[in-house]
Parts: C-alpha cells; structure tokens; sequence
C-alpha cells in the first residue's frame, strides 16, 4: 500500500469516528440533537418520550460508523488485517458514494430538508466514498 492510501483510508476513518461522535452526542444533548441533524420524526419523538427507540438506534447507527473507521484502519495497516478487507472497504466506499450523490435528488424530492447540514453531510460522505475508494485500490496495487 502506498502512502497516500494510506492518508486516505486515514482520513475516512477519521469521518467516520467524527460521524458516529456527533450521533452518539444525540443521546446526552437531546431532542433538539436529533432533530438538527435530521433524524426521522419517529426517532425525535422516542427522544422527547424518553423511550429506547432513539438512544437504542443512535448507538447501532454509531456503530456501524465505527466498523467503518475499524475497517480503515485495518486497510491503512494501523491495526490487523481483517478478514473480508477488500469486498468490505469497497462496499463503505460505494454506500458513501451513494449516500453522498443522493443528496442532489432528496433536494428536489424534499427541498423541506434541505439544509446547509444536509448538503455539507453529503457531500462529506462523498469525499469519504473517494477515500475509501482510494485506498481500496490502494490495498490492490503491489507497493512500490
């Protein structure tokens, strides 16, 4: 692996440990929390109830951020290699790419939600999707 797949699968990790802190900040600062960064209405309202729902989901969806940054990491070489590490770095790097690209249609389809949070969370997730993608085809180049 070079070094720049390397960076790159650096950074990604790091957007996504940064992406699963700002859900998990949901649970300790509330309702208000959860509806700036454009949670469903059903997952604000279990958060102004006080029910599982919301913390229940928050800490799932964080979760599945960390294995994201655990797999970056494990790509970038900080850490062993997982099992799985190409098919897995390729499918964060292609659900990123999705992600951040679906952001221009949801704009026409709900331009209610659109927001500077909504366009600055898509178009960051897409830059992910190009890191991970990066150093994907990092992992597949021999070192030089």
């Amino acid at each position: 692996m070079n070094l720049k797949g390397v960076l790159a699968l650096s950074i990604g990790a790091l957007i996504a440990i940064a992406t699963a802190v700002a859900h998990l900040s949901c649970i300790f600062l509330g309702p208000s929390c959860y509806q700036a960064q454009m949670a469903p209405p059903e997952i604000v309202q279990s958060a102004t109830e006080g029910t599982l729902l919301a913390p229940m989901a928050t800490l799932i969806i964080s979760f599945l951020f960390l294995v994201c940054a655990v797999f970056a990491m494990s790509g970038a070489g900080f850490i062993k290699k997982l099992p799985f590490i190409e098919p897995v770095l390729a499918t964060i790097s292609g659900l990123s790419l999705l992600r951040g690209l679906a952001t221009i249609p949801s704009s026409y389809a709900f331009p209610e939600m659109v927001s500077a949070f909504s366009i600055t969370a898509g178009l960051i997730w897409f830059v992910a999707g190009l890191l991970y993608f990066y150093g994907f085809r990092s992992l597949r180049q021999p070192s030089s």
